[in-house]
């Protein structure tokens, strides 16, 4: 079906050409309810910009290099705003609402809500710091298609995630009915199962399509050790150079910076041997009298080959936290469930904050996730966690968020940690996740106006009486003290709502925050419709006046639903 067609009425794809139209609705079979069909006008808010900035009803080339800095708050750097209003005017010489002499207020209004005129800054983070330094988009049980219990196990879900940026793909290891060969699946359910060989061959083909930057395979390991050297040998055969071979000789002291493993393969397990570890983790193990100290040691392993691809070593905190917790020499890989970092949380915060600066933290979903949801992110992240594992398969709110984070930096599956969870103060203190914080600044969210629904959607799909009732609803996903949600009020039987209303979010650490946007459409009956959302990140938030496409359900760009928002930031 064709856009036209989804609209039963007489519009164009072009709101700037049809003044009006009628739309028609039918109650029953001898009435139908009509309704004005308005195109998308610039409200009179945007109407007194462009006069403040436009002389005798033009906006010159001049005039809107003068908009983009005074008003858009973008940096002149050179000539970097005279080519980007350049840019504007080229995008819109082919309409005919161009004029020569400069932009009118349809062309520029056209401008604000076009994709040249996007929320996000292109902001590129420094790459040369450890990994440590870098919240990393991490995938949970990545080989599966469906929930946790009965659903199949597929290299197409690997494929999904590395497409959309996931930068740490977990695989869980068991042997063949036959032992003789290492096959993927979620241990002691109904998943089905896929070859270990043709999940690493699916890395291998799709890890840098959508960054340049390492991919992490952590492994659950639960294969014996002559399976080990033929996973050892699958690895070295299927990746070759691209797989990073740590240095065997010493303890890795600090890891290598994302910008030094660009096009790289990172291997992340436990260490198979039960003598891995310095003395002084021995000397603890005796002191707690636990053998289980490093996550179910296997028997001493005789394939040092497959220890030796281990970039990143892992275990799970048995015995004495605080011995976990403890500077050692050997940077490693902690893991904790969801429920596990709550708890312990609670009295050791600054200690697992310490830890991460470092070392490397992964939260996983707890177990009772059968329907593979997802938790709060954010629990992990203002703990320092960089491996905050998620079910990539599943949707929801927090999945919305996960992605939100990482549109940060380019989408390259990287996000730099912000300077609070990095810094040790002049008493060696560092951030307390706990601790209530002033206000850093205030974000005020001018919604002005949404269109593009009759576009995208029937004219019946929202209501087969009347026109949609948009509400929009944004919130803040951040630390305890920031969150926070607002909504505007109902613009009712209207394809086309203008709010025009400003919702103010004070931010006490802004470094970490999201901006959850979301719009429904109001039923009287209670049960409202999806519109669209989004997730953004507030560090990148471009001040100004801004287009902010909505996506699906599933996390897609509808192709033409979008809000006009000024975005400003008060300190």
């Amino acid at each position: 079906m064709t856009l036209s067609n989804k609209i039963m009425a007489t519009t164009t794809r072009d709101p700037f050409r049809n003044k009006m139209s009628k739309q028609h609705f039918k109650v029953c079979f001898c009435f139908r309810r009509m309704f004005k069909l308005n195109v998308a006008e610039p409200p009179e808010e945007i109407n007194t910009i462009f006069n403040a900035y436009s002389e005798n009803d033009f906006m010159s080339m001049d005039d809107l290099c003068n908009f983009l800095v005074e008003f858009q708050g973008e940096e002149e750097e050179g000539d970097a705003t005279k080519k980007h209003a350049q840019t504007i005017f080229d995008s819109l010489k082919h309409l005919n609402i161009f004029q020569r002499k400069g932009l009118h207020v349809d062309a520029f209004f056209r401008y604000l809500l076009s994709d040249l005129n996007g929320p996000l800054a292109e902001v590129h983070h420094e790459m040369t710091y450890p990994l440590a330094h870098y919240f990393l988009y991490t995938g949970h049980n990545s080989y599966l298609t469906g929930n946790q219990v009965s659903s199949a196990s597929s290299t197409s879900a690997i494929i999904k995630a590395l497409k959309k940026g996931v930068r740490v793909i977990e695989l869980d290891l068991w042997p063949n009915s036959k032992g003789n060969d290492v096959l993927v699946h979620h241990g002691g359910t109904l998943t089905s199962s896929v070859k270990l060989k043709a999940c690493l061959n699916a890395i291998k083909d799709y890890a840098f399509v959508a960054s340049p930057y390492p991919v992490i395979i952590t492994f659950e390991d639960h294969i014996t050790s002559p399976l080990r050297a033929k996973v050892a040998k699958m690895l070295d055969g299927i990746f070759g150079d691209m797989l990073f071979r740590p240095e065997s000789s010493q303890p890795m002291r600090e890891f290598p910076s994302p910008e030094e493993l660009k096009g790289k393969i990172l291997i992340s397990t436990k260490p198979p041997e039960s003598t891995e570890g310095t003395r002084e983790e021995e000397a603890q193990r005796l002191e707690d009298n636990n053998k289980d100290d490093l996550d179910d040691q296997d028997e001493e392993d005789d394939t040092p080959e497959y220890g030796n691809l281990i970039s990143i070593h892992a275990g799970k905190p048995k015995g004495k936290l605080t011995h976990w917790l403890t500077d050692h020499e050997q940077v490693r890989r902690l893991s904790l469930s969801e429920q596990e970092l709550e708890d312990i949380a609670k009295n050791h915060g600054t200690e697992i904050v310490r830890f991460t600066q470092r070392n490397i933290l992964r939260i996983y979903p707890k177990g009772t996730r059968l329907n593979s949801s997802n938790y709060d992110p954010m629990i992990g992240w203002m703990h320092g966690a960089q491996m905050v594992a998620f079910n990539m398969q599943g949707r929801g709110h927090f999945l919305s968020v996960m992605e939100g984070m990482f549109r940060a930096n380019g989408g390259c599956g990287y996000v730099k940690k912000p300077d609070i969870l990095l810094n040790v103060g002049p008493n060696n203190e560092v951030f307390d996740p706990r601790a209530i914080r002033p206000i850093q600044k205030t974000l005020q969210v001018l919604v002005y106006m949404g269109d593009g629904w009759r576009f995208d959607f029937r004219h019946t799909h929202f209501d087969f009486y009347s026109p949609p009732d948009f509400q929009v609803q944004v919130s803040i996903e951040g630390v305890g003290g920031d969150k926070d949600r607002k909504r505007t009020r109902t613009i009712e039987d209207n394809w086309i709502p203008v709010w025009n209303e400003v919702l103010s979010f004070p931010l006490r650490v802004p470094e970490l925050a999201l901006l959850y946007i979301k719009v429904v459409e109001r039923d009287s009956a209670g049960s409202h419709d999806f519109g669209g959302q989004t997730c953004l990140p507030v560090s990148q938030l471009r001040q100004g006046i801004r287009a902010v496409r909505l996506r699906n359900r599933n996390g897609l760009l509808y192709n033409s639903v979008r809000l006009l928002i000024h975005f400003h930031f008060l300190t």
